[in-house]
Order: structure tokens, then sequence, then C-alpha cells
């Protein structure tokens, strides 16, 4: 009996510390120096939010002839709905230039932050508005009778993730520059570092595009260079990047925040070429991306308000055949609501 009453003590003094390592590892993840953050006093959020985006693409041949087109649509303005538990926050946005079920610009956004990890996944697809900006096919001719024409041969999509690192977690606060769940009350900075993978799909009429280029410079119509014949590319992009940031609380729920970083990424591409026996193509190499993120925020905990910028640029280069940049980004305006107490504010109230 004092054998099993021995193992039945051993094992109700084991279970209690492997569920407290759990519990430790767990908040761990939230760990942060009050003197420096103030964490979030609320279990729920909603918010309203207005972007206007930003999307330019420009393909090259990196042929002898040398020629490159740029795309953007007008900049646009999407509105939705978002709503926020704990880590977890999930918005959608719609278009409001064009509110037609079929030409819908959709984008969808699942972001999860605590004070040391950040997860962002995306999904964004373009319409068929993009409009000719620059073209230069070579001759030294002049292109501007192609400049800025409506041109439906050409749309996008992205599809991803981005995992980074705050190493100085305890003392800065990256969501409280960028999802507003907490609030920097002593100015600091952090380096960061992480992972991303991105799928880019481009669709491209270069049959379209020729025609319009026929029928817009006459007799001084230039042929398009094989490297640009091609209806689809898709691109598999792997990358690691670093970079720092910086929270500037300037007075009292006030915050100017930023962060830079650069990537350096692995791209792999496949495509179909219509001036060729093969059916496809692939290629591999190593690029730099980068990405920054800027905000200006006013939070309260009760409420809050404010305004973000963020910009990202995607570099592909193949050298015997083209090369692509895709550089988007948007400016976003909000307002919020955090509600549902936690607990412990609950207790301090009474």
């Amino acid at each position: 009996m004092a054998v099993d009453s021995l193992k039945a003590d051993t094992v109700a003094t084991v279970k209690p510390k492997k569920l407290s390592l759990i519990r430790r590892i767990i908040r761990g993840f939230d760990k942060i120096d009050e003197r420096y953050i103030e964490p979030q006093h609320y279990v729920f959020a909603a918010m309203l939010q207005a972007t206007r985006s930003y999307d330019f693409n420009t393909l090259r041949s990196t042929g002898p002839n040398r020629q490159s087109i740029s795309f953007s649509p007008d900049s646009e303005v999407r509105i939705g709905p978002y709503a926020g538990w704990k880590w977890v926050f999930l918005g959608y946005t719609l278009s409001l230039d064009n509110l037609e079920l079929g030409n819908n610009k959709q984008g969808f956004d699942l972001s999860i932050y605590s004070s040391q990890i950040g997860v962002d996944l995306f999904y964004r697809h373009t319409g068929s508005d993009y409009k000719l900006r620059d073209v230069k096919l070579g001759s030294k001719q002049d292109y501007s009778a192609l400049e800025n024409l409506p041109f439906n041969g050409f749309s996008s999509g992205l599809t991803g993730f981005n995992i980074y690192y705050i190493f100085n977690h305890g003392k800065f606060s990256y969501p409280a520059a960028f999802s507003q769940s907490t609030i920097q009350k002593i100015s600091c900075g952090s380096w960061l570092a992480g992972f991303g993978y991105t799928q880019n799909s481009i669709e491209f009429d270069h049959v379209k595009l020729q025609q319009l280029v026929d029928e817009r410079m006459g007799a001084n119509t230039v042929p398009l260079d094989s490297g640009l014949m091609f209806q689809k590319v898709k691109y598999i992009d792997f990358s690691l990047s670093g970079g720092y940031a910086y929270n500037w609380a300037f007075a009292r729920n006030w915050l100017l925040g930023g962060s830079i970083q650069a990537a350096v990424a692995h791209k792999r591409s496949t495509g179909e070429m219509s001036n060729s026996g093969n059916s496809g193509f692939s290629f591999r190499n190593l690029n730099i991306d980068g990405i920054g993120r800027f905000a200006l925020v006013y939070n309260n905990m009760k409420w809050y308000a404010g305004t973000s910028v963020i910009l990202h640029t995607y570099n592909y280069y193949h050298k015997s055949r083209f090369s692509t940049n895709n550089t988007f980004g948007s400016m976003n305006v909000y307002v919020g609501l955090n509600f549902g107490l936690k607990k412990k504010y609950r207790e301090k109230k009474l």
C-alpha cells in the first residue's frame, strides 16, 4: 500500500508540472515589460477600415531588344469590417469603385499577433481594369500614344503568408502600431527576422497588346519581343527577411511607428510560352524583395483610430527571357472599438 501511495503521489505531482510548463510556454508569447507596454484590457475588437490601394507591374524582355511595359489600374478605395479575438484579427474588403459582382477586386487578410511572433496570411486578386502606363518597345520612338490606355488583357493574383520574430518583444510592441491591441508607453525599437511564402500569378494577353500597338502606332508599329509572348506565369517565392522597427510614443495614447525589412527570396516560376514548341519554362534564382510599414495611431484602450501605409516590392529576374517587378501597397484609415473587459481588469474596477 505504501508503494501504491508513493506512485499515486508521483503521478499527482508530475501532471501539474507538465500543465504548468505548457501554460508558461503559451503565456511566454505575450510576456511584456509593462513599464514600456500597456497590455490589452479587452478580449474582442471591432473595426471599420477604408483602404486606398496602389498596384504597379512592369514586364521587361531581357533579350537584345530590351522592351518594357508597365501596367497599373486607377487607384481604388476598398472598405470593409474587421473583427478581432485575442491574437486573431480577420477582415474582408470590397471595392467601392466597381460594385458589379463579376468584376469586384477582393482582398482577404488574417493576422495573428503576439509580443514575440506575428503571422500574416493574405489573398488579393485584381480585376482586369489595368492601363498602360509606360511603354518602351525600342527604336527610340515616341510611345506616348499608348500611355494611359485601358488594357483588359492583364491581371494578377497574390496569395501567401509571412511569419516574423520580434527580438526585443518585452519592450517593443509591433501590435501597438499595426493591430492596436496594446499601447506603447515608452519609445522603443527592435530587430525583426522572418520567413515568407508567396504565390504570385500573372495572366497576360500579348496578342491583344500587339493589336493595340498596331492600331495606335500605325506604320511605326513594333513587334513584341519573344520574351514577352506568354499567356500565364506563376511565381513561387520562399524568402528570409530581416529588418528593424521603431515605435515613437510622442504623446499620451499617441504612437508613430515604422519598420523596414529586406528579404532574400528564392523564386521558382512556371508558365506557358506561345512562340515555341516548348509548352513551358521554369527558372530559379535569388532576388531582393522589400516591405515597409508606417503607422500613426491614437489608442486609449477602449477606442482607437489611425492610419497606416504598407508597401511591398517583389522582383523576379531571368536574364535569358524576361524580368518582372510588382510593387503594391495600401493606405489604411480605420476606427475601432475594444470590448469584453478581461476578468482581472473587471476585478480592479470593483
